[in-house]
């Protein structure tokens, strides 16, 4: 019951909080913007490498290599870990190699940004950060064999 209640407050986030996200970016006029694979792009793709296998640049630069995001799913009895690829992301669960909480925890960096963006903009800032993070963990997914 709780993993449905958690399952349905996350959809729940994208719905209310991608209309925002999406009026907040400028996208090439006539492309449809990814947002997910912008954000795995961005702050990701350095240490999980371009199709999430761990072989980015960066990767094992902190002392562990990264995890291999394209077998999530495979490496657990082949569901998705949806909640828990969230929450890493959020950052309230530590993934050793991300190091402390200060680096790098999405979640943080994306309330911050949001919090100077809605300064000017009444609006939920919260529902912005969700739906940043939901992007980028269904981008995550799709990684993931098809």
């Amino acid at each position: 019951m709780k993993r449905i209640r958690t399952i349905a407050a996350l959809i729940g986030a994208v719905v209310v909080g991608l209309p925002l996200l999406a009026a907040s970016q400028q996208p090439d006029i006539g492309k449809e913007m990814d947002v997910g694979k912008r954000e795995y792009d961005a702050n990701c793709a350095v240490c999980h490498g371009p199709k999430g296998k761990g072989d980015g640049p960066n990767a094992g630069l902190g002392g562990v290599p990264p995890a291999d995001l394209a077998t999530l799913a495979q490496r657990n009895g082949g569901w998705f870990p949806f909640a828990r690829v969230y929450q890493f992301i959020d950052g309230r669960r530590l993934v050793k190699a991300h190091g402390s909480r200060e680096m790098p925890v999405w979640g943080l960096g994306y309330r911050a940004e949001a919090a100077e963006y809605y300064a000017q903009a009444p609006a939920n800032a919260e529902a912005h950060v969700r739906s940043r993070i939901l992007a980028l963990t269904e981008y995550v997914y799709r990684l993931g064999p098809k």
